[in-house]
């Protein structure tokens, strides 16, 4: 039954128990007045009129005044079902509110998986996981930290860091206690209020004192049971943060974790596809593309570069006498000796196929590269090598040529530097002779 319904019916009886009343008011009035004009004896009738008058009087009323009071607990019971309802919606309203948000904040989150499953590169990786950070979870003058675990140090270091307010420094690059405990315990972490949590000694600073921390959450970027880092979002103010949040940033880091791994399996395949197998240094391919764009840098800079092709000499016969094994043994010597020389010289050394290395010296003359060569050709003739506990010894033949003295473009040069280990070939071997062609 309506509310209206109701009120409608109540002035219905209203109205009926008032002519009621109104009724009886009249006739009462009548009777006596008869009685006076008539002059008759009408003490019975008026009697019996009056009794019935009373007693149908007190039943109108106790009908009246139970309706009314049926009425207004009728009243209460709908205002308690209205009260009801309102709060019901309220709560449906508020579910609805945050299922939409929860869709919008996994929506933003299948777009950047996509998008760090298409990085390739730890920086771009890293940006993306940052991005998602903040616009996930949202932050108020907060900061948003990216933390790599280094393996050889055994600590965290910062990588990257995203924060509302550009002027602040982080100033902890290796992290502070809150950082500590996620790497101690490889757990999430939630502080929700950094001064009140008992889990921490509050007499040691816990932060930058330019960077308080009031709230945070942080996760540890784990894959394959290794720790790769941290990700950390934290708020000056206490009880930002809740465990929702918590739960949004522990789905990131596993999303990081993968993302940081892929980008460790890239580069060691990256390293693989340009380096050789057996010495470890750059293979031919990847030494020429170098050389080119080397060429061409020291045309820009006015530079100059200078090319040695080394070949050990009679190399054959190591394979011969002791075994391919052990050939492959003296190049693998070889190759790390020029690889140590060089590298005081921050040069470009390759293995050019076979028995072939290539060396790059940069800012150096072809006097200057010739006196190197000699210095390199002569520590390896006086390295000893043991091949099936026979002692012996490798020598070296090497040809130098320089650009843009030289040679107007790599191809040439590499033609020149041939030219040079031809004739130190034809004059005896275990020599270094330079390209005389250009003075």
């Amino acid at each position: 039954m309506s509310l209206n319904s109701i009120h409608h019916k109540s002035r219905l009886k209203s109205f009926s128990a008032v002519v009621f009343i109104s009724f009886c008011v009249v006739f009462l009035s009548v009777v006596p007045l008869a009685m006076f004009f008539f002059r008759k004896n009408f003490l019975p009738v008026l009697f019996f009129f009056y009794t019935a008058a009373v007693l149908v009087a007190g039943y109108w009323y106790m009908v009246f005044t139970s309706g009314f009071r049926r009425v207004s607990f009728s009243l209460q019971d709908i205002q308690e079902s209205i009260n009801v309802l309102k709060e019901g919606n309220e709560q449906e309203r508020q579910s609805n509110s945050a299922l939409l948000n929860r869709i919008q904040r996994y929506k933003r989150l299948k777009e950047i998986i996509e998008e760090i499953n298409n990085s390739f590169d730890l920086e771009s990786a890293a940006n993306s996981l940052l991005s998602a950070s903040f616009s996930l979870i949202g932050s108020n003058k907060g900061v948003c930290v990216l933390y790599l675990f280094d393996k050889r140090d055994r600590m965290l270091k910062l990588f990257k860091t995203r924060k509302e307010d550009k002027k602040l420094v982080i100033k902890t690059k290796t992290g502070d206690i809150f950082d500590e405990w996620v790497v101690r315990h490889l757990g999430c972490l939630l502080v929700e209020d950094s001064r009140k949590d008992f889990r921490f000694d509050l007499s040691k600073p816990v932060s930058d004192s330019s960077r308080p921390v009031g709230s945070l959450i942080s996760a540890p970027l784990i894959s394959n049971n290794i720790l790769r880092g941290i990700l950390r979002l934290d708020n000056p103010e206490p009880g930002f943060y809740n465990v929702d949040d918590l739960r949004l940033l522990m789905t990131v880091a596993d999303i990081g974790a993968v993302a940081l791994e892929n980008d460790e399996l890239y580069r060691k395949t990256k390293e693989l596809a340009i380096h050789d197998g057996l010495t470890q240094l750059y293979t031919k391919g990847y030494f020429l593309e170098r050389l080119k764009e080397e060429c061409k840098r020291s045309l820009r800079q006015d530079r100059v570069l200078s090319l040695l092709l080394i070949d050990l000499d009679f190399f054959k016969k190591y394979n011969d006498e002791f075994g391919h094994p052990a050939g492959d043994i003296v190049l693998q010597k070889v190759s790390a000796m020029i690889a140590d020389f060089s590298a005081e010289k921050n040069a470009l050394v390759c293995r050019f196929g076979g028995e072939e290395f290539c060396v790059v010296f940069f800012g150096l003359d072809k006097g200057k590269a010739l006196n190197e060569a000699e210095e390199m050709r002569r520590q390896i003739e006086e390295a000893s090598f043991v091949l099936r506990n026979v002692p012996t010894r490798v020598t070296l033949s090497i040809g130098v040529a320089s650009f843009p003295g030289d040679a107007e473009n790599e191809t040439e040069l590499m033609i020149r530097a041939d030219k040079a280990l031809y004739d130190a070939k034809e004059s005896g071997r275990n020599r270094v002779s330079a390209y005389k062609g250009k003075q």
